[in-house]
């Protein structure tokens, strides 16, 4: 059969193009040839199986020409099935590479993301091994964190210096490498801890690729065999896109644990400004109270009371003396409150005197701003304090100046001086006493005299102040000018001022007081005649060895004029026969010389009505009269004394006017 024929009798049937080689000769038709291969291909056959259609048809003698075109299909099919095995390797690895960026999306738990992305590295690879490093910037160093298909405990705890062994390489110069034959490679530096942990695991076949964020390495992706193998570009690429998810997922577990930690830091820092505001409530709370305190005029134990509701508990106001003395100095020096047992101590200072304490009662928890709030308010008090100190001095020196005026003064105007006691509060219309007051107490040098007689002035005035009175510092001592009250007496008063003032300053005060006196301004010389009285009386106590006692110009009758340096003739008579002198000169009777005659005749009536002439009844009714003007004791022998000599200086001072009995 000829050639031509062969080729007639044959079905012509395109065949591929092959590349390269263009459509083959239409005498080659191998239209059949391809059923075979497509069924290869279908199901998916090994290459091994591509071979058996040509070695059939060797087997059968088939021309060559028909097994020529067989050997190309098989090619082409071959081709075909590597297009479509790398088609599905790339589907693979992307889904791989979705699935570990749908993880990284949802990340909760960065270990768990992490070795999702070696065990998919490790299995689109196919690898025996796979692991992932990272970085330690405090040592220098790179540590393994997941490992996968690894069985060697001391492969898996391996530490890598920066540039040792592949991994160290990888992390020194941010690149990938690979090695067929780790041992064989001295492109690496081999130690023998990582070399031996390498032939613990049994690799040989490494590939390493850098976890990058930014331009930082921050660890190594590996993907590791126990035999030797060569990483083709794709498989190295792959892993290179996982490294680049697990990078992804350390970066955001990292902004997410500092986002948690964030969080926790504003949580903590919300409850602390709640705290504080709550704290910084009370604060202005007490500053707000201080601060209307300060402005009407508020005491300290008002303070204490105000500071007590704000801080949930007792604070007191406490004399230096009254306070722990050395918390009290402790806390002066810190210009702090401290501390002791379960109370608080806050000085209460001004400068380095020291003026009390606030003491915060059984509050041994006591918060910073609280504290801080004690403190404020034991300055507060401070302030008070000087500030009233301030104020009492000032108000001292006022009433002072008012008493030295009216001792002093003689052409003073009366309307103005009744307008300055009234802004003192005090009213010189009222009856008063003049009382002098001194120390008895001897002093060791002159600095301690002056300090006791500041001190006595201090304590005078503020008597005079609380009684509505004056006081002011004079000859050596104090002179006061007190109110007297109604059914009081200058005895009593003087009494009750020499016990208050010694209390006061802690020594013997020596009190005088002079007779009550009324209209201060009506005469220019009153308070100065009423203070001469109280210091001669003040004279006559200390002749008379009554130091810290009280008395008045009445206690003494006849004897203040002997001892006194002064005589008081006048005011002497007025005290002891005032009464009568006035009934006399108001009725025009003759009582004083019946009281007279009464003496003169060794006060026997029989006698007395002889001598006046009268009925002996006239002269008992006389006497009573007498007795109820000067009182029931005149007939006792201090008081019949007394009244003699006032009798006797009385005709001497103004001689009795001859006139006709008298009525009774």
């Amino acid at each position: 059969m000829s050639r031509d024929h062969v080729q007639s009798t044959e079905p012509s049937v395109p065949g591929p193009t092959v590349p390269g080689r263009g459509r083959p000769d239409d005498r080659f038709a191998y239209g059949s040839a391809e059923t075979p291969f497509l069924e290869l291909l279908a199901r998916g056959a090994s290459a091994e199986a591509y071979e058996q259609p040509v070695l059939l048809a060797r087997a059968e003698g088939l021309p060559a020409e028909r097994i020529a075109a067989l050997e190309q299909v098989r090619r082409l099919a071959l081709r075909v099935r590597s297009d479509l095995e790398g088609r599905r390797r790339r589907e693979a690895e992307l889904s791989a590479l979705f699935e570990t960026a749908h993880d990284l999306a949802g990340l909760r738990d960065l270990d768990a993301v992490l070795r999702a992305i070696v065990q998919r590295a490790r299995s689109l690879l196919g690898t025996d091994v796979a692991y992932l490093s990272l970085n330690d910037p405090a040592r220098g160093d790179t540590y393994m964190r997941v490992t996968e298909g690894s069985v060697a405990a001391r492969f898996q705890q391996l530490r890598l210096g920066m540039g040792e062994g592949l991994g160290g390489l990888v992390a020194q110069t941010a690149r990938p490498y690979v090695t067929d034959d780790y041992f064989r490679d001295d492109r690496f530096e081999h130690t023998p801890s990582i070399d031996t942990g390498v032939r613990d695991e049994g690799l040989v076949a490494i590939l390493g690729v850098p976890l990058m964020l930014g331009h930082t390495v921050i660890g190594v992706l590996f993907a590791a065999d126990r035999r030797a193998r060569v990483f083709e570009r794709e498989q190295i690429a792959l892993v290179g896109s996982f490294a680049a998810l697990a990078a992804a997922a350390i970066d955001t577990a990292n902004l997410l644990a500092e986002t948690r930690s964030a969080l926790a830091d504003l949580e903590r820092a919300n409850e602390i400004i709640q705290d504080r505001s709550g704290v910084i409530e009370r604060a202005s709370e007490v500053h707000d109270r201080l601060a209307e305190l300060v402005l009407r005029g508020g005491g300290v134990h008002d303070v204490a009371a105000a500071v007590s509701r704000v801080l949930d508990g007792t604070v007191e106001f406490t004399e230096a003396a009254a306070a722990p003395a050395q918390a009290l100095e402790a806390s002066r020096a810190e210009g702090h409150a401290v501390r002791h047992g379960r109370d608080w101590i806050a000085a209460v200072a001004a400068g380095d005197e020291l003026l009390g304490a606030l003491v915060l009662r059984g509050h041994p928890g006591l918060d910073p701003v609280d504290q801080r709030t004690l403190e404020r308010a034991a300055m507060v008090t401070s302030l008070l304090l000087l500030a009233r100190r301030s104020a009492a001095e000032a108000e001292r020196r006022v009433r002072g100046e008012l008493l030295d005026h009216l001792l002093d003064a003689r052409d003073r105007d009366p309307r103005l001086l009744r307008e300055r006691a009234a802004r003192l509060h005090a009213d010189l219309d009222a009856t008063h006493v003049v009382l002098g007051a001194r120390l008895e107490g001897a002093a060791a040098d002159a600095d301690e005299e002056e300090d006791a007689r500041r001190r006595l002035w201090a304590a005078a005035s503020h008597l005079a102040a609380t009684r509505h009175g004056l006081a002011s510092a004079r000859d050596g001592g104090t002179v006061l000018l007190l109110p007297l009250d109604p059914g009081d007496t200058a005895t009593d008063l003087a009494r009750r001022t020499a016990r208050h003032l010694g209390t006061a300053v802690h020594e013997p005060v020596t009190v005088g007081a002079s007779a009550p006196v009324e209209h201060l301004t009506a005469r220019p010389d009153t308070v100065a005649a009423a203070y001469a009285e109280a210091r001669r009386c003040l004279d006559a106590l200390r002749v008379l060895g009554r130091p810290g006692d009280g008395a008045a110009a009445e206690d003494f009758g006849f004897l203040g004029l002997l001892l006194a340096g002064e005589r008081d003739i006048t005011g002497f008579v007025d005290r002891t026969l005032g009464p009568v002198v006035a009934y006399d000169e108001r009725r025009g009777t003759e009582l004083l010389r019946t009281l007279d005659a009464y003496f003169a005749c060794g006060m026997s009536p029989a006698r007395t009505k002889d001598d006046l002439h009268v009925h002996v009844n006239t002269v008992a009714q006389r006497l009573e009269r007498v007795g109820r003007l000067l009182g029931d004791d005149w007939q006792s022998p201090a008081r019949a004394l007394e009244i003699q000599l006032a009798l006797r200086l009385h005709r001497f001072s103004a001689p009795a006017d001859p006139s006709g009995p008298g009525r009774s």
